[in-house]
Order: structure tokens, then C-alpha cells, then sequence
């Protein structure tokens, strides 16, 4: 059997290893002329953590990354507690979107991915996907996996008339700091007011990666540092010091990256008989979740496990469906719940309820015991 896969972010390269995992012959096609990330710190969760050891490099993985927790407090500085959640509720891992890009593009191998290479459209017939490329080449082959991103080309010929959409007046704002030039003595992630939530978390190699986001903004003006200086002052109140602005202002403008949050709507379907969609492609989803690259992980774990190279790639392909669009309804359901949240503290319950459920609902891998959930009380918080 052979696959194409479109796309060589992580989920496009995570689908690439799962097929060939699998003994399927996979090419990785990326428009780019480099495996590259935009973006900078990425939080994997143990679901993720869960692919990666059933991939084979889940030791490779946590050593480009650190260990982090997702515990919030409010803009004096007071921990926002969610006592009826456990410590796994909270536990992810932060890495460098670009050292794990790196990572998983050595995995699957260099010799599948051909950059510069983009998608133009494709043909199916009964028993074959002609995909046809955009440096004029074609590529036949049993199934091909559309991990383009939110704007994926693939999606607008399986689903037409479903371009990714601005999530009104959410915008985000990010950055690595290699060098702080200051002390940090812990990670702080924090709701203030005027729908701004943001923060800060130590990097394995000794820098500090920042983000800044707010719902509803009103219109920007000025700097990419002046707009996330602007919203920090809503995350920092009283004597509760002034980190995250200083981390900002300390922040080359060149360094600092800013996005219009945009949104795929719900599809009606993710797949034709031998095309499928994973990962932004699928379901981009706001990042107040931090959760959308983890599940796209998942979408490209189960893709290799249900196609296999004598198996029936529509079967397949249906069953990876069905089994999609009912847990992302779930997700979209739990991430409206944290946003419309109407306190901080209502924020952080929801937001321990969305990663219980993530965590207590995935489909365990091949031998693995599924965790199940504990509806349960399980701790005070700690002293953070």
C-alpha cells in the first residue's frame, strides 16, 4: 500500500511515521522549501506523549522537552483551584514546535518528504488516488492524507465551501526568550480581566516561552509589543510583580509573533472512500485549549492504525470517521464551555474538565489499558 500525505507540520510527519509503522510506503509532500514551525511552544499531553511511545520515539521526545503543569492563577497572583481534578489532569509537556518538527522529520526519514512540493488536486478512482503536485509531478497512490493546516487545499476539494474562518476578535501573541536576562523561579499561567489570559513557562535549554491571549479584543494599534504589553497589564494586578511584561518588553519585535485566531467549521465529513483529513485540516480550533496539535496527533495514530497495507482503505477510512467527528463535537461542546466561562475560576474548572475528559476518552493504543474516568474528588490543589 502506499500513501501521500500532504502536509510536514507535526501532524502531516506523525501521519507519515504511523503509516509507515504500519509497512505502508508513504511520501510526505510540504510546499515549503524546508521542514520548518511557525508558532514556538507547543504543550503535548500524555495522549500525545501515548502516540509518541507507541511510535517508537517518545524517550527522543521528552528529551527536546519539560515537564510542565497547567494550574492558573487570577491577575493578583491567587492559585484558581480545581480540587476535584488530579495531578494528571494537569501534567503536559512544553517542547520548540521547530525541534519537534526536526525530530519527527528524522523518524519517518528525510528521504519520504519532498519540500517544495505543494498539493494542486487530486483524482480518485476505485482503486487509486492520482494526486497531482504542484511542481507538475504526480503521485498515484492507495490513500492520501490531506495534514495541510487550517487553510488545506486538500480540504477545499473534499469539503468545498469551508475556508478557515476568523475566530472574532481573538488574537495571540508569543515568543521564545532564549535569554531572559532575569531570575525565573517558576511557570505562571494566568486569567485576568478583559478576556485576556497569558503567561509564561521555563524552556528545557534555559529560556522562557510567553504567550498573551485575549477574546474579543477591540481593534489593534501599535507595536507587536505595544498590543501584548497592552493586554499583560490586565494580567498583572497589585504588588503581584510585573513578570510577563518584563519578558515582553525584553522581547526583540522581530522575535514576537502575532495571529488572528481562525476557526474550521464542523465539516460534514472528513473523508471520501481514499482521501482523509487530519489534524488543523480537519478541526482547527482555538488555542485556549492547547490542545490542537495533541489531538492531531491522535487523528494520525489512528490513521495508522486502521489502514494497513493489504486492508480495505475505504473501510478504513469510514471507521477513522466515525470515530472523529463525535469526539471533536465533544471537544467543540467542552472548548465553548471554557470560553464563554464567565470568571476566572469557572474558567480553570472547565479547563480541568476538558483535560480530564481528553485524557480519561482516548483510544488507547494496541495493548495499551484505556484510562477511565473518576468522576470522583481526588485532592486538594497545592500550594502553587
Amino acid at each position: 500500500m502506499r500513501a501521500v500525505v500532504i502536509g510536514g507540520g507535526i501532524v502531516g510527519l506523525t501521519s507519515g511515521l504511523a503509516l509507515r509503522r504500519a509497512g505502508i510506503d508513504v511520501v510526505i509532500c510540504e510546499r515549503a522549501p524546508e521542514i520548518r514551525a511557525a508558532g514556538a511552544g507547543l504543550g503535548l499531553w500524555a495522549n500525545a506523549l501515548a502516540v509518541f511511545d507507541e511510535l517508537g520515539v517518545g524517550d527522543a521526545v521528552r528529551a527536546i522537552g519539560k515537564p510542565g503543569e497547567m494550574y492558573f492563577h487570577d491577575a493578583a497572583g491567587r492559585l484558581l483551584d480545581t480540587p476535584e481534578f488530579g495531578p494528571e489532569d494537569h501534567e503536559f509537556l512544553l517542547v520548540h514546535r521547530a525541534k519537534l518538527n526536526d525530530l519527527l522529520a528524522d523518524a519517518v526519514g528525510r528521504h519520504t518528504i519532498r519540500l517544495a512540493t505543494g498539493f494542486a488536486a487530486y483524482e480518485e478512482h476505485p482503486d487509486r488516488v492520482t494526486v497531482r503536485l504542484t511542481d507538475g509531478s504526480v503521485e498515484n497512490a492507495d490513500v492520501l492524507v490531506g495534514a495541510d493546516g487550517a487553510y488545506s487545499a486538500v480540504r477545499g476539494q473534499l469539503v468545498p465551501g469551508t475556508p478557515a474562518e476568523e475566530h472574532p476578535g481573538h488574537h495571540a501573541w508569543r515568543a521564545v526568550l532564549p535569554d531572559p536576562g532575569i531570575t525565573l523561579t517558576e511557570d505562571r499561567l494566568i486569567l485576568g480581566t478583559h478576556g485576556c489570559r497569558g503567561g509564561y513557562v521555563r524552556t528545557q535549554d534555559g529560556g522562557v516561552y510567553w504567550l498573551v491571549n485575549q477574546f474579543r479584543s477591540p481593534p489593534l494599534t501599535g507595536t507587536r509589543k505595544q498590543q501584548a504589553l497592552e493586554r499583560a497589564a490586565f494580567l498583572e494586578e497589585g504588588e503581584h510583580g510585573r513578570v510577563l511584561s518584563a519578558l515582553i518588553a525584553a522581547t526583540p519585535e522581530e522575535r514576537i509573533l502575532h495571529n488572528q485566531i481562525m476557526l474550521v467549521p464542523p465539516l460534514p465529513h472528513w473523508v471520501s472512500a481514499r482521501v482523509a483529513l487530519a489534524g488543523d485540516a480537519a478541526h482547527a480550533m482555538s488555542p485556549h485549549i492547547t490542545a490542537g496539535a495533541t489531538l492531531g496527533i491522535e487523528d494520525a495514530a489512528l490513521l495508522g492504525r486502521l489502514l494497513t497495507p493489504a486492508g480495505d482503505v475505504p473501510a478504513a477510512l469510514a471507521a477513522y470517521e466515525a470515530d472523529r467527528i463525535p469526539r471533536y463535537a465533544r471537544v467543540a461542546e467542552l472548548s465553548a464551555a471554557v470560553e464563554h466561562a464567565p470568571t476566572p475560576r469557572e474558567f480553570a474548572r472547565h479547563y480541568a474538565a476538558f483535560s480530564h475528559w481528553m485524557l480519561t476518552s482516548r483510544t488507547a493504543a494496541p495493548g495499551e489499558e484505556k484510562p477511565t474516568a473518576d468522576p470522583q474528588p481526588r485532592r486538594g490543589s497545592p500550594a502553587r
